[in-house]
């Protein structure tokens, strides 16, 4: 029997390791990561067992590996491969139609080109049953800090720099092409309202203040305020 494929790992997995499966305690974004996390484990932890699901930009495959004993799971991703994540492109997704009741597209659209964005939530929809739901999360370039931050100078803070998200955008602008590509909004979320002051104290001391990061998205989920958008989207039957 042939040995399964090890890991390929390109980009920013190449160069920082498998990061989101040994998560640094000063990275700025740890809580609102797993605080998207525990929304989507409960999120696939209300499927049907065998329910067919897609993870695509999955990154090193942490919800696939988790839930493959339960879900027939399947992830793809442009910079990651290995026997349980296959390597492609979101604009050109190796999957025939209708393959997959559920599919998760999480904090990856923003790493995407403006022009390739569109291209990739259609063939999401594209490999979705009818009836199917794409989980969506992406940031938010017009959170309630970044608007503040228009108002005083001209300009909104971007969610990272360019290299990293060249997709940055505002959520309603999101929700618009989702909607040109053929899926329609059925809940929407927000994670992480950035209150000034607050917002920089959480991301500056990332583990120690989660719990203000809880308190924060428990007391604010304005999700035109949140610096990240949990989206649930249907496509039609």
């Amino acid at each position: 029997m042939a040995e399964p494929p090890l890991s390929v790992r390109q980009g920013e997995y190449a160069e920082r390791g498998d990061y989101h499966v040994r998560l640094d305690h000063d990275w700025n974004y740890r809580p609102t990561y797993l605080a998207k996390l525990a929304a989507v484990r409960r999120y696939l932890d209300a499927l049907p067992a065998g329910t067919r699901v897609l993870d695509a930009g999955c990154g090193e495959g942490v919800l696939v590996d988790e839930y493959a004993s339960r879900l027939s799971i399947e992830g793809v991703d442009a910079n990651y491969a290995s026997p349980r994540v296959r390597s492609g492109s979101l604009t050109s997704l190796p999957f025939d139609e209708a393959s997959f009741d559920r599919a998760l597209c999480l904090d990856v659209l923003e790493h995407l080109a403006f022009g390739d964005q569109l291209p990739a939530l259609r063939e999401l929809h594209r490999v979705l049953v009818p009836g199917g739901e794409l989980l969506l999360s992406v940031p938010n370039l017009a959170h309630l800090q970044s608007r503040l931050h228009f108002l005083l100078r001209g300009r909104l803070i971007r969610t990272a720099n360019v290299a990293k998200h060249p997709g940055d955008r505002p959520v309603g602008e999101f929700l618009q092409m989702a909607s040109n590509a053929g899926f329609r909004t059925l809940a929407r979320r927000g994670i992480f309202p950035t209150v000034p002051i607050l917002a920089a104290l959480v991301r500056r001391h990332p583990t120690d203040l989660e719990w203000l990061h809880t308190l924060l998205t428990r007391a604010l989920p304005v999700p035109g305020w949140c610096l990240l958008n949990l989206i649930r989207l249907g496509k039609p039957s």
